[in-house]
């Protein structure tokens, strides 16, 4: 056996000059480090272990100065096998890194795919633990989450019951207590007027729901009090069709093509109670979602206005959560929610509404004008959750609640 020292500035330099000098069959027999770099130390022997075997012998004693250990030749087992793979080792490859080398990906996938199979049963056992322990509280999670609400709410509002409460009671305990973290505003803008600007992703109803709200206005105070105004110079048409509405209605209507000139015209407006304020759609996700955010505001503060979110209630949960949290920019008073009639579930609306806190102002279901717009209710937007999930015949399986609330189970009675 021929043993022989390198050193060098790391660990890595030193195993490229033990393969280029030794080629593949060199061993280590220990490794240590030094103020100047490390030291490694090989053999070189006519009858050399495996590749994978030297594999297990450096990474044991990496971190160690140990003496020189001769390793008899021998299958690899299993766990040198393991180390290995670690190492980026195969047969009749070079001699492995060291612990200081960066890992093989797949060890570190497989151990996440460990850890995710093993999480994933510890949630099922709670799950299960749950629903023999306290049957009422798992029913309770499961009505919620059918309804489409968010789970970290959905166990909030579990979490606000009584000790003791039976199934009933706690079912519409529940209920009340998500109507009371739902804000609405209530008629305010019809009775008494404003200056809102709307804004909201592309296509969830914000121009017709202006011209509801102008409908509902002209019938009850009369056409001369309101003005209508188009920011929306990116859709085609969005200034005509504003145009077209003024018209029917009686209504001033005008067009300008950014917010900049927004104060001039409402200071020639300063007799007009109500000021509807439309602006052109865009993704949560556009580049210049800032930037617009910014220059409206600026402007909303300077002409005394508000801004109202516009949603629609049938997108889908993970797109509204989205919205709330992108437009939050914009700083919104208040939410529109559109297209009732189109959601297959509320749920995933009422979350996001309730955890951002942003009160509702007015909900539409349709596309009649001005027919299909009501001020929200709280308790009827509940009511209205409850029926979806009853009349379309959700339900939810015990995998699903066991990630959702396997982690949380034990806080519940």
């Amino acid at each position: 056996m021929n043993i022989k020292t390198y050193n060098a500035k790391d660990m890595r330099s030193a195993l490229r000059k033990v393969r280029e000098e030794q080629g593949p069959d060199a061993v280590i027999l220990s490794t240590r480090h030094l103020p100047e770099g490390v030291e490694v130390t090989v053999a070189l022997d006519s009858q050399a272990p495996t590749a994978i075997e030297a594999t297990a012998t450096a990474f044991a004693t990496t971190q160690t100065i140990a003496q020189p250990v001769q390793v008899e030749a021998a299958q690899p087992s299993p766990f040198a096998a393991l180390l290995a793979s670690a190492a980026g080792a195969a047969p009749g490859a070079a001699p492995a890194v060291s612990a200081t080398s960066a890992p093989d990906p797949r060890v570190g996938d497989e151990l996440r795919s460990m850890r995710h199979l093993l999480e994933w049963q510890l949630s099922q056992l709670a799950w299960n633990d749950l629903t023999r322990r306290a049957p009422a509280a798992a029913e309770l999670l499961k009505e919620l989450t059918t309804m489409g609400l968010a789970a970290p709410l959905a166990a909030e509002l579990l979490g606000e019951l009584p000790d003791g409460i039976g199934l009933d009671d706690a079912q519409r305990r529940v209920l009340a207590h998500l109507s009371r973290r739902l804000k609405v505003t209530g008629d305010d803008l019809l009775d008494n007027g404003g200056r809102v600007a709307f804004v909201g992703p592309t296509g969830v109803g914000k121009t017709t729901g202006i011209a509801k709200l102008a409908a509902r206005w002209v019938m009850r105070h009369g056409p001369r009090d309101i003005a209508l105004v188009s920011l929306d110079d990116q859709r085609f048409g969005a200034h005509e069709q504003l145009r077209v509405l003024g018209r029917l209605l009686g209504v001033e209507c005008y067009a300008l093509e950014s917010a900049e000139a927004l104060p001039a015209l409402l200071g020639r407006l300063s007799g007009a109670r109500l000021v509807l304020i439309d602006t052109a759609g865009i993704s949560p996700r556009d580049t210049a979602l800032e930037a617009r955010a910014t220059a409206l505001n600026n402007v909303v503060a300077q002409i005394g206005a508000k801004v109202w979110l516009t949603l629609s209630a049938g997108a889908q949960s993970a797109v509204l959560d989205e919205a709330v949290q992108r437009f939050a920019v914009f700083q919104p008073a208040a939410v529109v929610l559109t297209k009732i009639d189109e959601a297959a579930s509320l749920g995933g609306a009422l979350s996001a509404l309730a955890v951002a806190q942003l009160p509702v102002s007015y909900v539409a279901e349709g596309p009649r004008i001005p027919e299909d717009l009501a001020p929200a209710r709280a308790h009827q937007l509940v009511a209205r959750a409850v029926y979806l999930a009853q009349s379309n015949d959700a339900t939810v399986g015990d995998e699903l609640l066991a990630r959702k609330f396997g982690k949380v189970a034990h806080a519940f009675r």
